[in-house]
């Protein structure tokens, strides 16, 4: 009796399989990844329709060529206006979906290998950005009585306080604030479900428990900063909040007009004044969440001012180098031996 060969999955049950089973089960990876990665596909496939003339479930693994991608990538630098780090993170979630594909449909290996030769884009890092404690206290201001002013105020404290990323600090429940006033404290959930807990200041738990009276409605479980619907703030809501802040800031600050401040910018900000406080580089990473210690080494770049201590400890090239002369004291002390 002949054998009956089973047939490849289609691209739509690939890319099924690929989020409902490996990203979710089998990777186990976080909501915010998983997400990203969803917005990475429909971006392209969005792309793919309209270049290619096919719907989605249309498809086929043939069909992702090195061209589309190519040719994908461009359109959201030059389109989109993304920069180059968001082409590469793109990027990444299709080589991720072409890997996974590969294991399932081995007729189509030589057309995912030619896929996955489109390599990365090469860049210059920035140097990072970072406020002034000036300007910092500009932004983060003095609350009147309005809902909206208390809620921002301890929205732009609490990123200056523990540096956290922006979808850290919007998913802060009321559960995760301990405001014991010895080891208060505030419970952060990182990249990769990382966990861990920043201290507060006395002025943060100060403003958050103000802001607890004015909502005694809350549960542990609701969130800390709510939006207006009682939902959990979204990143663009974030970023429009900073900016009216930053805006009202530039009245005692004129030089924040000229500055692109954006949420991430309060994080570099806080980890920038913490070196600049003398704080160990090693405590700053575990502060920040940073899964290497050579991310945070980038603030030390950063920080013209400690390249200058650094430098003034050498001697300039025409400098001429005068020997040690012990003072009068020490002369005494060792002739006394």
């Amino acid at each position: 009796m002949r054998r009956q060969t089973k047939s490849p999955p289609s691209f739509a049950a690939l890319v099924q399989a690929y989020f409902a089973e490996y990203l979710t089960q089998q990777r186990a990876l976080s909501a915010q990844t998983i997400a990203a990665y969803r917005d990475g596909f429909v971006l392209f496939l969005d792309f793919a329709e309209a270049r290619l003339g096919k719907s989605p479930s249309a498809m086929a693994l043939a069909d992702i060529t090195p061209e589309l991608i190519i040719a994908f990538l461009d359109h959201l630098e030059r389109q989109r206006h993304n920069s180059v780090r968001s082409r590469n993170a793109r990027l990444a979630a299709l080589r991720s979906f072409l890997k996974f594909a590969a294991h399932r449909d081995v007729a189509s290996l030589q057309v995912i290998e030619r896929a996955l030769g489109v390599p990365v884009k090469r860049f210059e890092r920035p140097m990072f950005g970072y406020l002034s404690r000036e300007e910092m206290l500009a932004v983060i201001g003095t609350p009147d009585d309005s809902w909206l002013s208390q809620r921002d105020h301890v929205l732009f404290l609490l990123m200056y306080n523990t540096g956290a990323r922006v979808s850290e600090i919007i998913g802060i429940k009321v559960g995760d604030v301990v405001l014991n006033d010895r080891a208060a404290c505030v419970h952060l959930r990182g990249k990769g479900r990382k966990q861990r807990s920043v201290p507060l200041w006395s002025s943060t738990v100060k403003a958050v428990r103000a802001w607890l009276r004015v909502n005694p409605e809350v549960q542990p479980a609701s969130p800390l900063l709510p939006s207006r619907n009682d939902r959990v703030m979204t990143r663009t809501n974030v970023a429009l909040r900073l900016a009216l802040a930053v805006k009202r800031a530039t009245d005692s600050c004129p030089a924040l007009a000229k500055r692109r401040v954006s949420p991430h910018t309060i994080r570099h900000t806080t980890a920038m004044h913490l070196l600049q406080a003398g704080v160990d580089i090693s405590v700053i990473a575990l502060w920040l969440g940073h899964e290497s210690p050579v991310t945070t080494h980038h603030y030390v770049e950063a920080d013209l001012s400690m390249k200058e201590r650094a430098l003034a400890k050498l001697h300039e090239p025409e400098a001429k180098i005068q020997r040690y002369r012990a003072p009068d004291s020490l002369i005494s002390f060792l002739k006394t031996l």
